[in-house]
């Protein structure tokens, strides 16, 4: 199976499902070898499967990023599966909605674990085996709008936890720089996974596509693309960005010209 990253080995965080899963599949379409990382084994399994029965080739690691000791197990174990490391890209999020009044600190530790402190716990971990990497190591991230463009109310621990990502992303891409190892991060707008489409958010979703100048809400593919280009020989000389992937719902509507024009 030839591709852009053919021969690349890549960890994916939070490939069991929605975004995650999506960038798994692409990485093994492209000749990736993937270990998939999630913390349900029955979704990881069903992802590895699915890779496998394209052609690819992806292995199954159940961990909780959310501890040092189980995000330095990942890539421990990933290393021993395929024997080195080209791509770290971590996906996995927690992010509950509750107002900050009613935020306790469980929550809001475990937001900041999942999402931010993983990504220092996971670099430490793959560091060396990056640094060796022959194709020149990749350290990816799924951010969110949110962090930086956007606001969302009941979000503020996610929000500033995806901020604290943009920091890690630009400051890590500098210190990183001269080892041939770029950091960047992608981030979604509105992207349709297996948890919105729950029934119970239906309300809510059927107004959006309207509120996007694009006309529709995005797909895991959508974003799966992007970080299959950062992973790959054609972005190596981009590093410490963060790419916004949204359909245009950043983008200020006092700027709509057709808006204000008869077109």
């Amino acid at each position: 199976m030839a591709g852009r990253l053919q021969g690349r080995i890549a960890i994916v965080t939070g490939a069991g499902l929605g975004i995650g899963r999506a960038i798994a599949l692409r990485f093994g379409a492209e000749g990736a070898k993937v270990v998939v990382g999630t913390r349900t084994a029955a979704d990881g399994e069903s992802c590895v499967a699915e890779i496998r029965k394209a052609g690819g080739e992806a292995s199954l690691v159940v961990a909780d990023v959310g501890t040092r000791e189980e995000a330095t197990r990942l890539v421990t174990e990933a290393i021993g599966i395929y024997g080195g490391l080209d791509v770290l890209l971590h996906n996995a999020a927690y992010c509950p909605s509750t107002r900050i009044e009613d935020l306790t600190d469980a929550d809001l530790d475990r937001t900041i674990d999942v999402n931010l402190k993983a990504c220092f716990w996971l670099t430490q971990a793959a560091l060396p085996a990056l640094k060796a990497s022959k194709q020149g190591g990749r350290i990816l991230i799924t951010s969110s709008i949110s962090g930086n463009h956007a606001a969302a109310r009941g979000l503020v621990h996610y929000s500033a936890s995806k901020a604290g990502v943009t920091g890690f992303v630009r400051n890590l891409a500098l210190e990183l720089a001269r080892t041939g190892i770029t950091v960047n991060a992608v981030e979604p707008g509105m992207i349709m996974t297996e948890k919105l489409s729950a029934p119970e958010m239906a309300p809510f979703f059927a107004a959006m596509p309207a509120r996007v100048p694009v006309g529709r809400l995005g797909t895991g593919d959508d974003i799966a693309g992007a970080m299959a280009f950062l992973a790959s020989n054609e972005a190596s000389y981009i590093t410490g960005q963060s790419l916004l992937i949204d359909g245009g719902i950043s983008l200020p509507s006092s700027l709509d010209i057709e808006a204000v024009t008869d077109g």
